[in-house]
C-alpha cells in the first residue's frame, strides 16, 4: 500500500521536481518506508512506499528492461505470481519479486487492456515514454482512490487530494454542486469532489492522457444476473469462493491481522483466516455511551470462541472530538459517516502490531445485508394503488405531525423506488436543502442525476437488486471504501477486503433475491455458507458495525462543540445558521432526532475550516505507533494503548 502522484506536461515541458516532491511529501502517511521519483521530458512521477511484498526490492517508480515504461502503483495484485510466470515464458526479464513489476511487462503485452487480467485492488499510473502517454487506472470496486486535475499545463494526479493541492495554480474552492449532493448522500459521489476542478477516477475506469487529450472509459461493469438454482449449490460456491479469496489476500511479507466487529462479515474473514494460520490477531473499537460497548463485548466473545489474539480500545466523546480535525485532513473531503472515526481508532490500535489487516467491507452490497433491502417487500401493498391516489396519500401524509406512527411508511410508499432510494444514506431531501442552504447550484441539480444512470442500467432487475446496484455503484466507493482507505492509511496500515474480489462477485451476483432475503433475514446464503465455520450466535446476529453514539453525544458531551461550529461565521457563508441552531436545540431537548443531519453539516464545516479557511491543512504526519513499529517495537509505550484494552 502506497501513495502515488505525478504530473504529465504538454509539449514535453520539464516538470518542476520540487513540486512533485512536495506532492509526495503530503502522502508520507501512506508510505513511511521509502520514497522515489522519476523525471523525464514532460513527466514527473512520485512515490511513497509502505513495504508489504519484497520489502528489500520493491522501490518505485519501477520500469521495464529498457526504461521506456514506468509505473507508480498503490495496491496489491493477488494473481501476480501466475501473471509473472506467463510473462517470463514470453521472454520478459524481472529484476524484483514485487507485484508492481508485473504491471509494466503486462502493459507491454496488453496495453491499456492489462486491467482485464488483474485480480486485486489498485490505483496506478503508467508512463509510456515511446508514445508519450499516461495511463491511470482504478480497481473494479474502487477500493483504492485516485484523483486527478486537468490543468493548462497538463494533468496532475495523486492518491489523495492534498497531493494535488501542492501543484501551483490548483485553487481551493468549494464546488457548490458537490455540496448540494453531499448534503443528500453524506459524501460526494464520483466523479466529482468537494473541490472545484479536482476529480475522482471512478471505480472500474481507466484514463488515457496524451498531449493534453484525455479519454476516460469504463473497462468493467458490475451487474447482477440472478439464476434459478438450488440453495445448496450457491452455499457451496460462496464458501469456496471466500476461502480462495481469503487465501490470496493473505499474501504479504509483513505481519497481518483482522478487524473484528460483532457481525457475520468480519467474523467470516477471521474464521477463514484461522483455518489457514495458527494465530490471528484481531482488533475492535467501542465507544462510551448508549450501549457503545456492546460491540466490544460481542467481539470479545467471538474472538474467544475462534481463538484469536484479541485487542480492543474504548473511545470517549472527548477523545473522539479531539481527532476530528485529523479526520477531516486525512479524508480529503467531508464524509459524514460517524463510523469513520471508529475506523481511525481501530486502525491506530492495529497499526501498533501489524502492517496489513483484513476486513469485511462489501459483504452487504454483494449478498444483500442491509435491513433497508427488505423495504420493497413491506411496501408491496402500494403496487395495487393507482399512481394518482398513491401520490395524494403522500401529500396527505406530509401534513401529519413529524414522528407520528405510520407517517414515514405512507411517505415512502407513495414514491417510486427511484424517488425514495438514493442509497444507504439519505440525509436531506431537495425541499429541506432549499430551506437552509443559502448557496445553490445553477442550474439546479438533484440526487436522481447521480442515481438515474444506475437505475437505467438495472431497470430489468427487481427492486431489491436495484437497491444493491445503487449501493454498489455509489455508497460503497463513496462512503464505505473511502473511509476505510483513508482511516487505515492515516495510520500507515494496509486494509484488504476479501469480499470485494471479482471471483466472489461472480458467485454473489447470480444469487436470486428470494435466496438473499430468505426467511425474512439478510445475507441468507452467506449465513448458510459460514454455518459450521462460525458460532451459531454470530451467524444469526444482527448487524451492528462499529456503532458511534453521536446521537447521545450531541445532546451532552459534544453539544457545546457543535453549537460553536454552527454559530461560526463560516457556517453563515453557506447555511441559515438560525435554522441549524434551532435543529440543534430541538435535538438536545428531545423534540426530534436531528443527529445525522447536524453531523453532516458539522463535518462539512470542519472540512472547510481545515482545507479552505486555514488554507494550510494540518499534517502531514506519520502516527507515532507506526514509527515505533518501524523501529521494531511491536507494542505501544505507556502513554499509548496497552496490549489488552484501553479507554481513551
Amino acid at each position: 500500500m502506497c501513495g502515488i502522484c505525478g504530473v504529465a506536461a504538454v509539449d514535453g515541458r520539464p516538470v518542476d521536481r520540487d513540486v512533485v516532491q512536495r506532492m509526495a511529501a503530503q502522502l508520507v502517511h501512506r508510505g513511511p518506508d521509502d520514497e522515489g521519483y522519476y523525471f523525464a521530458d514532460g513527466v514527473g512521477l512520485g512515490f511513497r512506499r509502505l513495504a508489504i511484498i519484497d520489502v528489500a526490492g520493491g522501490h518505485q517508480p519501477l520500469s521495464n528492461e529498457d526504461g521506456t515504461v514506468w509505473v507508480v502503483f498503490n495496491g496489491e495484485i493477488y494473481n501476480y505470481a501466475e501473471l509473472r510466470a506467463d510473462l517470463v515464458q514470453r521472454g520478459h526479464r524481472f529484476k524484483t519479486g514485487t507485484d508492481t513489476e508485473v504491471l509494466v511487462h503486462l502493459y507491454e503485452e496488453c496495453g491499456e487492456r492489462l486491467v482485464d487480467r488483474l485480480r486485486g485492488m489498485f490505483a496506478f499510473a503508467i508512463w509510456d515514454g515511446r508514445r508519450r502517454q499516461l495511463l491511470l487506472a482504478r480497481d473494479p470496486f474502487g477500493i483504492k482512490p485516485l484523483y486527478y486535475s486537468p490543468t493548462p499545463e497538463g494533468l496532475v494526479f495523486a492518491s489523495e487530494i492534498k497531493g494535488i493541492l501542492e501543484f501551483p495554480g490548483v485553487v481551493r474552492k468549494v464546488r457548490i454542486e458537490s455540496l448540494w449532493s453531499y448534503l443528500t448522500f453524506q459524501y460526494v459521489p464520483d466523479p466529482h469532489t468537494m473541490f472545484e476542478g479536482i476529480l475522482k477516477l471512478p471505480p472500474a475506469h481507466r484514463l488515457l492522457w496524451r498531449e493534453g487529450q484525455m479519454r476516460l472509459e469504463r473497462y468493467w461493469q458490475a451487474m447482477f444476473e440472478p439464476e434459478t438454482r438450488p440453495l445448496p449449490a450457491f452455499v457451496e460456491e460462496v464458501r469456496e469462493a471466500l476461502r480462495d479469496s481469503v487465501k490470496v489476500h493473505m499474501n504479504s511479507d509483513v505481519p497481518r491481522g483482522a478487524f473484528l466487529s460483532s457481525g457475520v462479515d468480519s467474523s467470516t474473514i477471521v474464521a477463514l483466516l484461522k483455518e489457514l494460520e495458527h494465530q490471528v490477531k484481531t482488533f475492535t473499537v467501542g465507544f462510551e455511551g448508549a450501549g457503545g460497548l456492546s460491540e466490544i463485548q460481542f467481539a470479545r466473545e467471538t474472538a474467544r470462541i475462534l481463538g484469536t489474539e484479541h485487542r480492543d480500545v474504548v473511545v470517549s466523546a472527548k477523545t473522539y472530538s479531539e481527532v476530528l480535525s485529523d479526520l477531516a485532513y486525512h479524508q480529503d473531503e467531508p464524509v459524514a459517516d460517524p463510523s469513520a472515526v471508529a475506523l481511525y481508532f481501530v486502525a491506530e490500535l492495529a497499526s501498533s502490531e501489524v502492517t496489513v489487516v483484513l476486513s469485511g467491507e462489501g459483504a452487504d452490497e454483494l449478498f444483500g445485508g442491509y435491513t433497508i433491502y427488505r423495504e420493497p417487500l413491506s411496501l408491496q401493498v402500494f403496487r395495487y394503488i393507482p399512481d394518482e391516489l398513491r401520490k395524494n396519500l403522500g401529500q396527505w401524509a406530509k401534513s401529519l405531525p413529524a414522528g407520528m406512527k405510520g407517517r414515514g411508511f405512507l411517505l415512502r410508499g407513495s414514491k417510486s423506488l427511484s424517488e425514495r432510494y438514493v442509497g444507504n444514506a439519505f440525509i436531506f431531501d431537495e425541499e429541506e436543502k432549499r430551506r437552509f442552504v443559502t448557496l445553490r447550484p445553477e442550474p439546479p441539480c438533484d440526487a436522481r442525476e447521480i442515481t438515474g444512470p444506475v437505475y437505467d442500467l438495472a431497470a430489468h432487475l427487481d427492486e431489491v437488486t436495484q437497491m444493491q446496484m445503487i449501493d454498489l455503484h455509489t455508497w460503497l466507493p463513496g462512503d464505505i471504501l473511502m473511509k476505510a482507505d483513508k482511516m487505515t492509511m492515516a495510520n500507515s496500515l494496509e486494509l484488504r477486503v476479501p469480499f470485494l474480489d471479482r471471483r466472489v462477485f461472480e458467485v454473489a451476483r447470480r444469487i436470486p433475491t428470494d435466496l438473499r432475503l430468505l426467511e425474512g433475514t439478510t445475507k441468507y446464503v452467506l449465513r448458510e455458507a459460514v454455518r459450521g465455520i462460525l458460532p451459531e450466535a454470530v451467524v444469526t446476529r444482527k448487524k451492528l458495525g462499529f456503532p458511534v453514539p453521536t446521537r447521545v453525544w450531541l445532546r451532552g458531551e459534544l453539544y457545546e462543540w457543535a453549537r460553536e461550529r454552527l454559530a461560526d461565521g463560516a457556517a453563515g457563508e453557506f447555511f441559515d445558521r438560525e435554522w441549524l441552531l434551532s435543529r440543534l436545540e430541538d435535538h438536545r431537548e428531545g423534540r426530534g432526532d436531528y443527529a445525522r443531519k447536524l453531523w453532516t453539516v458539522l463535518m462539512f464545516l470542519l472540512w472547510y475550516d481545515v482545507f479552505i479557511a486555514r488554507n494550510t491543512p494540518v499534517g502531514p504526519k506519520v502516527r507515532p505507533q507506526v514509527l515505533r513499529r518501524k523501529a521494531g517495537d511491536g507494542r505501544t509505550d505507556s502513554a499509548g494503548v496497552p496490549p489488552a484494552a484501553a479507554a481513551v
